[in-house]
């Protein structure tokens, strides 16, 4: 966090006390997630803020953050690595210097697929894209693949993801799908349609769970209450069951949900099984290592 482009004025801006304080504020919580490797969203600070009662909860309250925290960055006083935006980013394809940098990406990216010899095969969906930091790391530590589902699944995705888990059946292992997103009527409904389609286009039932958020969550966690949208066609039978709330799944704090995620999939894992695929690996790496040293010849080792 001292790198001489992450604090940068750009734009001379005077502010009053309240919102000094206020930017003061987040930049200690941006800061503090950032030291554990986490990068927030803009929403994901709001409900911060929120939760700690230093902001209203309400639509005006974090169209003013977001307006606060864009000037605070431009006049150098907010970390321009502490949020980011999920949804745009610049692509291309990736380039080398040399065949041999090509050989030394292979050997760092090199994984066998852990899971594959494994009686179950966990996936992680999460409703919102926006989480996929938050997922991704626990995700990739523990091998197992996730899916930003963006709301509801486009039936082409739902339908790929229909024959990938037929196919994992065929070959003898059992789906298991956990699922996360919003406590809203639609948020809760994804669930059911996940499942529903899944299994229809698997042509057998497949396994999603809820692993978060649920109410249970809700009542340990406290995260700030929304008014469940009355415009949404699933509202009457929501409200029948939990009220006229609803709760975002950003407002729970990263670490709770990866630790959700990650007892949820250790349940399943046969450790034994585990290690003998990752003695596999390590000797390929082996192997690769002494490949590119061959390339590279004796000046390069």
């Amino acid at each position: 966090m001292t790198d001489k482009g992450v604090y940068r004025c750009y734009i001379n801006k005077r502010f009053g006390e309240g919102n000094l304080a206020l930017i003061g504020m987040s930049k200690s919580i941006l800061e503090e997630y950032e030291a554990q490797g986490f990068q927030f969203t803009l929403r994901q600070l709001y409900y911060k803020l929120v939760a700690r009662d230093v902001i209203e909860n309400t639509v005006q309250s974090y169209n003013r953050l977001g307006g606060l925290i864009s000037d605070a960055r431009l006049a150098g006083l907010i970390s321009w690595t502490s949020i980011e935006d999920r949804m745009r980013s610049l692509r291309g394809l990736n380039t080398w210097d040399t065949p041999e940098g090509k050989l030394q990406q292979a050997r760092h990216g090199y994984r066998r697929d852990l899971w594959e010899n494994q009686p179950y095969r966990p996936e992680v969906w999460v409703e919102k894209d926006a989480m996929s930091d938050v997922v991704g790391q626990i995700c990739n530590e523990l091998r197992v693949d996730f899916f930003a589902c963006r709301g509801y699944v486009s039936q082409s995705e739902q339908w790929r993801a229909g024959k990938r888990h037929a196919d994992y059946i065929a070959r003898g292992q059992m789906p298991m799908i956990f699922h996360l997103g919003d406590h809203d009527p639609s948020g809760i409904d994804m669930t059911r349609d996940n499942r529903e389609r899944l299994s229809m286009f698997a042509g057998t039932q497949i396994s999603v769970t809820r692993l978060a958020l649920n109410m249970n969550q809700v009542d340990t966690y406290k995260p700030p209450p929304n008014p469940a949208k009355v415009t949404d066609s699933r509202f009457e039978d929501y409200q029948k069951k939990f009220g006229d709330e609803s709760w975002e799944l950003d407002a729970l704090e990263p670490k709770v949900i990866q630790d959700l995620i990650e007892g949820a999939v250790l349940k399943l894992r046969n450790n034994q099984l585990w290690q003998q695929t990752l003695n596999d690996e390590a000797t390929d790496i082996q192997a690769l290592n002494e490949m590119i040293d061959e390339v590279a010849g004796p000046e390069e080792k």
